[in-house]
């Protein structure tokens, strides 16, 4: 649906355009040529000269044309700052809860990963490239007509292990170092039973501190460990994952509530959107079941909420 909404708005940005410079370089010089010719004439013909609402009448374009004329402007700067800059996204899941809500809406940076034509979605400016620990949006590897958001924890080369909910990372090897590392444990400290939004019985909450980036994961006591569903791949264990060149490997910060890298592979370099910077609203939707309003009208604004991502 994206992809759709990206093109009709290029498309109307090229057509308001063509008639705005068509406007402003032909049409509008047109139109004074004729209040001019309409002047000369009544002069000639001693009439009595034209009323200022004659005039105005003379030089004023089409609706057509003003239209574009007007909205121009608008559509060609909401198509620069969605397509380069900020897209704002709703979050449909609680995949990556507690840092994420359903009925959260975010803003996206797409200038982080660098720029791509809203259509073709081709890399024309390298700028930068997602770290461990980015709240990444992409295109869901599978189908992409489908926007994913999860968070960032293999680079391209890094070794992954996921084993009894814990999470093991062995940074990819660089030729600056000395002694390739090896597999290091993500600390995470037990905050308690997780009592916000969307709880359930059995739901742990941590702080994960990953690369100096904190953040926090959610883990049900009562999920198992889905190993055996989990993508396969050559030469590494069913709970190991080796990130290939140009891909990432994410997940979920609601562990046992994801469906994310560890069930369907790699997010491709082409697949990323942006970089999930900060929450602009949010809305809780939670209502009892005598409630006669229908399940898409939001209760109440989360105000908390409204703020950077970590």
């Amino acid at each position: 649906m994206a992809v759709y909404f990206s093109i009709i708005l290029v498309v109307i940005t090229v057509l308001t355009g063509i008639v705005w410079f068509a406007n402003k370089f032909y049409l509008a010089p047109q139109r004074q040529l004729k209040v001019k010719e309409a002047q000369a004439t009544a002069k000639e013909l001693h009439a009595a000269e034209l009323t200022p609402e004659a005039l105005a009448t003379l030089n004023e374009p089409s609706p057509l044309v003003d239209t574009a004329v007007q909205i121009f402007p608008v559509i060609a700067f909401v198509l620069i700052l969605r397509s380069f800059l900020y897209e704002p996204f709703q979050i449909p899941s609680g995949s990556m809860m507690p840092t994420l809500l359903d009925g959260d809406f975010i803003l996206v940076n797409k200038f982080n990963y660098g720029l791509k034509d809203p259509v073709a979605r081709v890399k024309f400016i390298e700028n930068g490239l997602p770290e461990r620990g980015d709240v990444a949006v992409f295109k869901y590897p599978e189908d992409p007509r489908i926007d994913y958001i999860k968070r960032v924890i293999g680079l391209p080369g890094d070794r992954i292990i996921y084993r009894n909910k814990s999470l093991y990372i062995k940074a990819a090897c660089q030729e600056t170092d000395v002694k390739c590392p090896d597999f290091v444990q993500v600390p995470q400290k037990l905050l308690g039973n997780y009592e916000g939004p969307d709880s359930k019985s059995g739901m742990k909450e941590f702080q994960s501190d990953m690369l100096n980036k904190s953040h926090h994961v959610l883990n049900d006591i009562h999920s198992p460990t889905r190993t055996a569903m989990y993508f396969q791949q050559a030469g590494t264990a069913a709970d190991e994952f080796l990130v290939p060149a140009n891909h990432y490997f994410v997940m979920g910060d609601n562990r046992d509530n994801s469906l994310d890298g560890r069930f369907w592979g790699f997010v491709p370099e082409e697949n990323l959107v942006g970089e999930a910077v900060a929450i602009w609203m949010s809305f809780d939707f939670e209502r009892g079941d005598d409630s006669f309003l229908p399940n898409w009208v939001p209760t109440a604004i989360r105000f908390s909420r409204i703020g950077a991502i970590n």
